[in-house]
């Protein structure tokens, strides 16, 4: 993966915009060149209600040693980070060969970090279950079998006959149709309890719109999305 010279951030201040370049690029202060892009825009009675936006531009220093055993650093860090990961998908393909039948084919990828384990086969359904409750608990088991053989947090994902991919378009509609519902009737929706995942679909889905919000209510497994006017 080849580190970044120079990236452009944004902050509301020209404080925050610095310290975020400063994570992004994992450098000190004094490892980076820092051009301003964009002023923070004064307030006035006018335009209280403008954003308040600082954009600069940090580029790193040439011919620097810290630089490059920062970057050199990040570079090991993320190779020994990709072996790991890579380590472990294999003992996830091993779970699932074990338990799923012969006429299941299952396919492990490692893709910006995260493990996507793909399901397919004949008489699959069972392997999806209502809205996807079996689906969910294989995630389960699989996030057991990562969190057993690695010490970091791994994110893995198991979808079957590409449910996932329908769900989730399934879920933006449901969405989309709901809002309109609300912006016409003026009265929130509750939604039935979702999982983390497909919450996250939602909220993703609205969260550009202008005319309502989303927010979560209820305890697990019966946490629910509340879609409203803002």
């Amino acid at each position: 993966m080849k580190m970044p010279n120079s990236i452009i951030v944004e902050g509301k201040t020209t404080a925050e915009a610095i310290e975020k370049g400063l994570k992004e690029l994992n450098v000190t202060k004094n490892m980076v060149e820092i051009k301003t892009l964009e002023e923070e825009k004064k307030r006035s009675f006018y335009s209280i209600l403008a954003p308040r936006v600082v954009k600069i531009e940090m580029t790193l220093k040439e011919n620097t040693s810290n630089t490059d055993k920062v970057i050199k650093k990040t570079k090991r860090d993320i190779n020994k980070n990709l072996d790991e990961i890579e380590k472990v998908s294999e003992k996830i393909k091993e779970f699932f060969v074990s338990i799923l039948d012969k006429d299941c084919k299952c396919d492990v990828t490692v893709e910006d970090f995260c493990i996507h384990v793909k399901i397919d086969g004949e008489n699959i359904n069972n392997l999806i279950g209502y809205r996807g409750t079996t689906i969910n608990a294989l995630q389960t088991l699989a996030l057991a079998v990562a969190n057993k053989h690695s010490n970091s947090k791994i994110i893995v994902i198991v979808d079957v006959g590409n449910y996932r991919e329908r769900r989730e378009k399934t879920l933006e509609d449901l969405a989309e149709k709901v809002s309109e519902r609300v912006i016409k009737t003026k009265k929130s929706v509750t939604l039935d309890p979702m999982s983390a995942y497909e919450r996250k679909i939602i909220h993703t889905k609205l969260q550009n719109n202008d005319k309502v919000k989303t927010f979560s209510k209820g305890e697990e497994p019966h946490r629910r999305i509340v879609i409203a006017l803002k």
